[in-house]
């Protein structure tokens, strides 16, 4: 409890307090509540930067997220398909799952030096096969930059996400899968029928907590190519980060644009659990409370 006061709490609520105020570097003796206390966050949403790291953090999530579930609910069926008797399954879960121990410092210069300009893997291949004749610099081309953090991100936590779906089919009813293969249904009906639907609730998590960290999407980007070409992979984050610590150090810019950035993430995620809510409950929870009412309606007019 004191290490959470201390070091997460603590500094949750000083970031709220100086999003208000003119605090800027660390060496400013007083810190004062500014005139128009909403004046850093205007400032922050029509900085036009900081609205194209926006679109930057949505759009490399999205590029990441999209292959990553469907490459995950590939293999989930494919480890929990009790007809495919896959040899080595720990080694494969293992080795898929590697990429997410890695630190992103070595996996941004692993990337850097595949990409390398005039000479690099990528560049040697494509000239070797006849795809160009002249090396490309792929660090200054917009489009290649985000696809390589997009395909960064997907292939460190492709695995990750994998490992939390197997975890949910294994704890499926088994007796529903018997079932199933006793009244002919194939693998995709399987799937697609019994397995799909059951696992809504790990679904839901793992797209809250994929946009959540996408959303908060640093380290590559920062250290792949610091933002760039031309701010094209600058994420919110790494905006974040250049307002606190580069050039004007502008924290109560930065905890701005964080209260802004926090705001964003729980309206998205309100919007996720609405959507992908369990209707049965919910309709279960409406007849409870129908009953309930007519239960106290009955119980009023029987002492009247």
């Amino acid at each position: 409890m004191l290490t959470f006061l201390v070091f997460s709490l603590y500094p949750l609520l000083y970031t709220v307090l100086i999003g208000f105020t003119d605090m800027r570097g660390l060496l400013k003796t007083s810190i004062h509540i500014l005139d128009n206390p909403l004046q850093n966050f205007i400032l922050i949403l029509n900085n036009p930067t900081f609205r194209k790291s926006l679109s930057n953090t949505f759009l490399i999530w999205g590029m990441n997220f999209i292959p990553q579930i469907s490459l995950a609910l590939l293999l989930t069926a494919w480890f929990t398909n009790s007809s495919i008797h896959v040899k080595g399954q720990g080694m494969f879960k293992i080795l898929i799952y590697m990429p997410n121990i890695i630190t992103a410092a070595s996996i941004a210069i692993l990337f850097y030096s595949l990409f390398g300009y005039p000479k690099g893997p990528i560049n040697d291949l494509l000239m070797r096969f006849g795809f160009t004749s002249a090396p490309q610099n792929f660090h200054l081309q917009k489009w290649t930059a985000r696809g390589v953090v997009a395909f960064i991100q997907f292939w460190m936590w492709y695995g990750n996400t994998m490992i939390v779906l197997i975890a949910g089919v294994l704890g499926i009813n088994p007796t529903l899968f018997e079932a199933a293969e006793i009244d002919g249904a194939n693998a995709t009906q399987i799937f697609f029928r019994i397995t799909l639907p059951r696992l809504k609730t790990i679904i839901l998590y793992t797209l809250v907590t994929s946009m959540i960290g996408g959303l908060q999407m640093f380290d590559i980007p920062r250290l792949f190519l610091l933002g760039g070409p031309d701010n094209s992979t600058l994420t919110a984050s790494v905006f974040i980060y250049n307002q606190a610590f580069s050039g004007s150090y502008l924290y109560n810019r930065a905890a701005a644009a964080s209260l802004i950035m926090f705001l964003i993430i729980v309206v998205l995620s309100s919007i996720l659990f609405f959507l992908l809510r369990d209707m049965d409950a919910v309709q279960l929870k409406r007849e409870t409370r129908a009953l309930k009412k007519a239960s106290k309606a009955t119980h009023k007019g029987a002492i009247l």
